[in-house]
């Protein structure tokens, strides 16, 4: 079943030239784009590009430093964010949260009532009657008396029909806690909805419901997103906040927005599948626009440089004649002249409107980028969990991992695949059964929890930098420096940890991670947070480690892809595939 949430179809965004800088740097510059109603508009870059942030600016969570944006609407607009501070409180009960984002819609229905009474009572009362019609619009904008039937809905959908609405949100699991937080945003019936990685915690099915709810949605949406899959079947164009050449220009389905800078934006109207080939030749493209173009500046320069004259300077003119050496004099210092301003307004009219040279692609080099993990043993079982649980979040589960597997855990939200992860990574133990590996191979986990403490206990002033010598210890630091991996633009790596984005600082714990490789590579949801680029390229190079790897992922595209063994998790029922 799927939903019509209401919002008026003249809805829309209009963003003109908005800049945004943090107090060490600028991320956005000069965008500009509109969103109409029912446009579902899939925000794409690298991680620290500004997506979070474009987010952010638009629910008024921000301020920009220039630029306007414009939610029109025939009432006044509502905008939602997902990934702000929940709306309620943990103590609140899973019923009250829901509540609370339907509250103005019971209201509306409420009001309705109250003023069908009041209009019965005087039937020929102007005012009654006009605000009797005002409510009655607002109701049915809200599905007022549909509400309780899209709450269940909802709830069901996103994978919470079986939580106990009297319980309290506190005792729920983080991935609970999310799809609530969604859940209630979805509720409250936006006209401008605004999703920052909605797809993290959901499952195959909750996925596909919250696909088939943006399609219905009837006001404008944005999506920042890491999932592939979602993206193609949910956004109807792309915008990337990577840099862009300075014109205007269409090309194909891309579209430069922004004025005067070159940063703006770059708007695509296909699919992201589609995309990776297009943008692909647009910026071989644009490299050779800027490589010419840097050619024709220097013909020019050299040109009003040289002052070159009509003939040679070597010759004396044609005739002895005093007038016509005066002649010829006059008309060579004329064509001169000529020659020297055309090629000077050229060149100014070029140096003008040069497009700004392509930036260097942050391009991941590889798990190995600091070195092979130390495995010449034979083949043999480097990990085996015998009947392992976790009471109330793992049933007994039974997995034997040989060296240089790779493993893939797939299974609904809640089945386990995180903490299977932990028991293998040995930092939980099992309530009941046996969790044992090789003592001569290492095991690291990168974890969900995007958390990098500093043991230097020197707080916030911790440069990323800092921050992974700190970790990986300043011997290794100096063989294996942080710029090996690719992971981290120049900038980024001087600037303090929490100042990064989330993705930033997961690439961060990723780097600590394998500066030193492990025998055994744990990766709980390696596509949360990375930005696509570096997805396709950390997928890639699984295959390719030389030593085992297991991936907990609910990642379609990835799984689609997957060649190594696989672990299905059923949480009740756990099996092989």
């Amino acid at each position: 079943m799927s939903h019509t949430f209401p919002s008026p179809m003249s809805t829309h965004v209009r963003v003109d030239g908005l800049s945004f800088s943090y107090r060490d740097r600028r991320v956005l510059t000069d965008v500009s784009f509109v969103a109409a109603a029912g446009d579902r508009v899939g925000l794409i870059g690298e991680n620290g590009c500004g997506k979070s942030t474009l987010l952010r600016l638009i629910s008024g969570a921000l301020e920009p430093d220039a630029g306007t944006i414009t939610v029109n609407a025939v009432h006044p607009p509502s905008v939602g964010l997902l990934h702000q501070e929940p709306p309620f409180p943990e103590h609140a009960s899973v019923s009250d949260a829901i509540e609370s984002a339907v509250a103005p819609a019971r209201h509306a229905a409420e009001a309705v009532g109250t003023l069908a009474s009041a209009l019965a009572s005087r039937p020929h009362d102007h005012e009654a009657a006009d605000a009797f019609a005002r409510s009655l619009d607002t109701a049915e904008r809200l599905d007022a008396w549909g509400v309780d039937a899209t709450i269940s809905t909802m709830l069901t959908g996103l994978g919470l029909g079986a939580v106990d609405r009297n319980r309290q949100v506190g005792t729920l699991s983080g991935g609970q806690r999310a799809r609530l937080a969604l859940a209630w945003l979805l509720l409250s019936a936006p006209d401008v909805l605004l999703l920052d990685e909605p797809t993290n915690h959901l499952d195959d099915s909750a996925a596909d419901y919250l696909a088939r709810v943006l399609t219905a949605w009837r006001g404008p949406v944005l999506i920042a997103s890491h999932d592939r899959a979602f993206l193609d079947t949910t956004a109807s164009s792309l915008l990337d906040l990577d840099p862009s050449p300075l014109p205007h220009a269409l090309t194909g389905e891309l579209v430069h927005d922004g004025t005067g800078t070159g940063i703006g934006v770059t708007r695509f109207t296909g699919t992201y599948s589609h995309y990776l080939a297009t943008r692909a030749k647009e910026h071989a493209r644009w490299e050779r626009q800027y490589r010419d173009e840097r050619e024709e500046l220097s013909r020019l320069r050299a040109a009003v440089r040289e002052q070159q004259t009509v003939g040679h300077s070597d010759r004396g003119p044609r005739t002895e004649a005093r007038s016509a050496r005066k002649f010829y004099s006059d008309r060579n210092a004329t064509v001169v002249s000529r020659r020297v301003n055309d090629a000077r307004s050229r060149l100014s009219d070029l140096e003008q409107r040069q497009i700004r040279k392509p930036p260097a692609d942050l391009e991941f080099r590889g798990l190995t980028a600091g070195g092979n993990p130390r495995d010449n043993r034979p083949p043999g079982p480097v990990l085996t969990a015998v009947n392992a649980a976790v009471t109330g979040r793992l049933p007994a589960t039974s997995v034997g991992i040989s060296r240089g597997e790779k493993w893939l855990i797939t299974g609904a939200n809640g089945s386990g695949k995180s903490t299977l992860l932990r028991l293998l990574a040995g930092t939980l133990e099992p309530s009941h059964g046996q969790v044992t590996h090789s003592p001569e191979d290492r095991v690291r986990l990168l974890s969900q929890d995007i958390f990098i403490p500093d043991p230097s206990d020197r707080g916030s002033s911790r440069t990323a930098r800092e921050t992974y010598s700190d970790l990986v210890g300043v011997d290794l630091a100096e063989k294996v420096p942080l710029s090996t991996f690719g992971l981290l633009a120049g900038r980024d790596q001087n600037r303090s940890v929490l100042d990064l984005s989330v993705g930033q600082q997961r690439r961060l714990a990723l780097a600590i991670l394998l500066a030193d490789p492990p025998e055994i590579l744990l990766l709980d949801e390696p596509t949360n947070h990375f930005s696509l680029s570096l997805v396709t390229a950390l997928e890639s190079a699984l295959t390719h480690y030389p030593g085992t790897v297991i991936v907990a992922s609910h990642d379609r595209w990835l799984r689609g892809r997957w060649s190594g063994q696989r672990l299905h998790l059923e949480g009740t029922n756990i099996g092989s595939v």
